[in-house]
C-alpha cells in the first residue's frame, strides 16, 4: 500500500518537483498540497497523511507551530521538516513539537524519499550533513532542555501573534482571525516584546528572521 504524503512550502516549484519525485517512486503518492502553515494544519487534519514534508519558514503559521499542532490532533502522521536552516536552535525545536525527520534542502532529492519511508516505519531520520555531534547533544542527550530558544519564552498564543504582526498583519485583522479583540492582541505584542526584548516591530521582523519564523519576501 502506498505511503501518502502531504507537502507543506511556500515556494510552488519546491512542490512541484518534490511531487515529481516522489510520485516517480512508486510506493509514494502525494495526496495534498499547501503553501502556509495554517492551511497545512486544516488540510492534514482532514485527511490524515502517512507523512508530511514540511517547510520552517511559511507565512501565516511556521513549520514548527504547524507540526505541533499536526503532532497533537494526529499522532499517526509522521513529519519531515525540509529546511534551507541548519542551526542547533532549529533542529532541536522542530525535534520537540514532533518531527520524526530533518532534512536540508540542498540534500532534498537524495534523501527526502528515505526520509520519508524511514519515519513512516517509525524511526527518526536527520540528513546526513547534520553532524553527530549535533545529534548528541539535540537529540539523544538528556541535557537538551538546558539549551533554550528564546522562543521557548512565549506561549502558543504569543508565537501564534508574533508572527501574524511581523507579516503586517494590524491588530484589527489579528482579532479577526484569531477571533479575539484587538486590544487584547495589543495586550499580546507587548507582552512578548517585553519576553524577547524587542522594543519595536522592525525588531520583533529582525527576530522572526533570524529564528525562521517567516520567509524573507
Amino acid at each position: 500500500m502506498a505511503i501518502t504524503v502531504f507537502l507543506a512550502d511556500d515556494h510552488t516549484v519546491i512542490r512541484e518537483g518534490l511531487r515529481l519525485l516522489l510520485e516517480a517512486q512508486g510506493d509514494i503518492t502525494v495526496v495534498g498540497e499547501a503553501a502556509d502553515g495554517a492551511d497545512a494544519v486544516k488540510q492534514v487534519i482532514k485527511s490524515h497523511p502517512d507523512v508530511v514534508v514540511m517547510d520552517i519558514a511559511m507565512p501565516t503559521m511556521n513549520g514548527i507551530e504547524a507540526t505541533e499542532r499536526i503532532c497533537l490532533a494526529c499522532p499517526s502522521t509522521r513529519i519531515v521538516i525540509l529546511s534551507i536552516h541548519s542551526s542547533n536552535e532549529h533542529i532541536y525545536r522542530a525535534l520537540k513539537a514532533g518531527a520524526l525527520g530533518y532534512l536540508l534542502k540542498e540534500s532534498a532529492g537524495k534523501e527526502v524519499k528515505d526520509a520519508i519511508r524511514a519515519v513512516h516505519s517509525g524511526r527518526r531520520y536527520l540528513s546526513r550533513q547534520i553532524t553527530e555531534v549535533i545529534v548528541d547533544d539535540y537529540v539523544l542527550s538528556k541535557d537538551v532542555l538546558k539549551t533554550k530558544s528564546p522562543l521557548d519564552r512565549l506561549s502558543s498564543r504569543e508565537r501564534e501573534i508574533l508572527q501574524l504582526v511581523v507579516e503586517g498583519k494590524t491588530s484589527l485583522e489579528i482579532g479577526k482571525m484569531l477571533f479575539i479583540s484587538p486590544k487584547t492582541v495589543e495586550t499580546y505584542r507587548s507582552r512578548l516584546m517585553q519576553k524577547l526584548g524587542v522594543k519595536d516591530v522592525p525588531g520583533l521582523v529582525k527576530f522572526a528572521l533570524q529564528h525562521g519564523l517567516t520567509p524573507i519576501q
